[in-house]
């Protein structure tokens, strides 16, 4: 790719041109060399796949695929297109089938991806139908490679992406495993639309620095600030992350009035403090932690919420994203009330996080006309390395990190 079409003016991390999320053709590369190139994507949870024939509708970037359990019990994802003309296969967004026909001209598909089946094949009254020349098994969707880790589905289109543990890493796996550590149940999701291009949700996840600040909720109720025990871990690609805080009870705390924050203000109350009530569940004190994998998947648990999220590009301005909240297979009525009342907190009218539903649209409309600038990203150095601290943006220039490699810029 041209480094000069992106105005991409040195090799540092810390200067990061805005072209980089409005341009057409960036968008196109994306699609290759990211989403089809060799990365692990996030497809369904395995938790959604119960029984042979259960199947989920996602996507891989823009690319539609089905997600689908067979009766040997193994998980099979392929592209959600006819071979025939190319119409969705499966237009729900989970269902149960022992097969799949296109709703268009009826061609049939097994759990597996195979074209098995083609109305009329052999015509009508000796009429029409397929040459005979024609050969089932050369044709159907293209089929992804399917890893499973810790109930996480991904799927990966290139034969090149190394196994999901590599890819992943022992840090990045460990942290997966603390929170999926036994079997889980799906207790909630929803799809949020966003109107900034997908990289910038993305850089919001890994953005330690601006949670207390754009928050008013998170600082208000001391539930994550900058002054509080935690830090920020990225891998050596630089595409994975993991930032993690424990909520102190410290009444001297003036950090944020000191600064003049908008977020510190205790003029805000909650009449039903019950929002906030919760459990303990992790023996290492860790009151939030939010985990990112490359491209576009993130584990979150803040105090007892759990859910898991997918980012997906729909375009250069609009970007879809998929939330799913889940309990413990074993949760108490109790402790299932708590993280369900919890849920309030995150999502797009959550208390917490529905700023992150507008922000990213405002940079969006901010740097139209900036074509030749570049945003800075310098907070806590020019580095891409784990951090104790959490102002910083090192997990930011990670992800930039990760992107070059993959775009090969």
């Amino acid at each position: 790719m041209d480094t000069q079409r992106i105005h991409w003016k040195s090799d540092s991390l810390t200067r990061i041109p805005y072209s980089l999320y409005n341009d057409v053709d960036i968008a196109e590369h994306e699609k290759l060399d990211i989403f089809h190139g060799k990365t692990w994507n996030f497809l369904c949870l395995e938790a959604d796949l119960q029984n042979a024939g259960d199947y989920r509708t996602t996507h891989v970037g823009e690319t539609p695929v089905v997600v689908v359990k067979d009766q040997d019990q193994q998980i099979y994802a392929f592209e959600n297109r006819c071979a025939h003309r190319g119409a969705l296969i499966a237009l729900e967004k989970s269902g149960k089938d022992a097969n799949f026909q296109c709703v268009y001209h009826a061609w049939s598909y097994n759990r597996q991806g195979d074209l098995t089946g083609v109305a009329f094949a052999k015509g009508v009254k000796g009429q029409g139908g397929m040459p005979a020349s024609f050969c089932k098994e050369e044709h159907g969707p293209r089929k992804l490679r399917v890893a499973v880790f810790c109930g996480l589905v991904f799927g990966t289109f290139s034969e090149d992406t190394p196994d999901i543990e590599t890819y992943l890493g022992p840090e990045i796996c460990t942290r997966i495993q603390r929170v999926l550590h036994k079997p889980i149940e799906v207790i909630g999701r929803f799809t949020q639309a966003l109107p900034n291009n997908w990289k910038l949700y993305v850089e919001n996840v890994k953005d330690s620095y601006h949670a207390s600040l754009l928050h008013m909720f998170f600082t208000t109720f001391k539930l994550n600030r900058l002054s509080q025990k935690g830090g920020v871990i990225v891998d050596p690609t630089g595409g994975h992350h993991v930032s993690y805080s424990i909520v102190e009870n410290d009444t001297a705390d003036n950090s944020y009035k000191d600064q003049a924050i908008r977020a510190d203000n205790d003029q805000y109350l909650l009449k039903d403090r019950s929002l906030l009530a919760g459990f303990k569940e992790y023996d290492d004190g860790i009151t939030l932690q939010i985990l990112s994998v490359f491209p576009g998947f993130v584990l979150q648990q803040i105090q007892n919420c759990l859910a898991v999220r997918q980012v997906l590009p729909k375009g250069i301005g609009r970007t879809e994203l998929n939330w799913t909240y889940f309990g413990y297979a074993d949760d108490t009525p109790e402790q299932r009330k708590t993280r369900l009342k919890q849920s309030n907190l995150i999502g797009p009218a959550g208390f917490i996080s529905m700023e992150d539903g507008a922000v990213g649209g405002f940079v969006q409309r901010g740097i139209q006309g900036a074509q030749d600038h570049q945003a800075v990203v310098e907070m806590g150095g020019d580095h891409t390395g784990s951090s104790e601290g959490r102002a910083t943006e090192t997990s930011v220039r990670g992800f930039w990190k990760a992107y070059r490699s993959h775009m090969k810029i």
